[in-house]
């Protein structure tokens, strides 16, 4: 009696925020260099040996976000008032558009709330002093606006 072959499960917690961090380490230095993104990875994650499923997370976030760029800019560009994305630094939009194709994107997959949270963490990290505090309030602002309107849902008399 031969065993069935098992499905490898999902990424877990800990490979999710590892793939995160490879995939803006990825989309950083494209944004910066004009790099391919699917080499780029690859080569982060061989020199990292990043586990199978934090990869396929990654490469699923990256190819992501390339598809749904000039979107995922657009909503940027609607809540930040400083800069535009393009301006801005390439930490804080790259995270910016993580957190935004999680949120809006891979929201069947990652919970909003995690998703906010999980690109605060990383700009806590990876980004500058005020970096958090523009990816929470951006992200928000984005989340919010994609909502439907509280005001008209059964139940809302005040």
């Amino acid at each position: 009696m031969s065993a069935e072959p098992q499905e490898e499960p999902g990424p877990n917690i800990r490979q999710r925020r590892r793939a995160r961090a490879l995939a803006l380490q990825t989309l950083y230095e494209t944004d910066l260099t004009g790099h391919l993104a699917g080499e780029v990875l690859q080569r982060l994650c061989d020199q990292l040996h990043a586990q199978t499923a934090a990869f396929d997370y990654a490469r699923e976030l990256v190819a992501g976000v390339i598809s749904h760029v000039e979107d995922i800019d657009g909503h940027i560009n609607r809540f930040t008032t400083a800069w535009k994305a393009d301006q801005m630094p390439g930490i804080d939009r790259n995270l910016l558009r993580i957190g935004i194709f999680e949120a809006l994107y891979n929201s069947t997959t990652i919970p909003v709330a995690v998703a906010i949270n999980e690109a605060v963490e990383l700009a806590k990290l990876y980004g500058t002093d005020s970096s958090s505090r523009l990816i929470h309030g951006v992200l928000g602002s984005v989340v919010a606006a994609q909502a439907p309107d509280s005001s008209t849902q059964p139940g809302n008399n005040e």
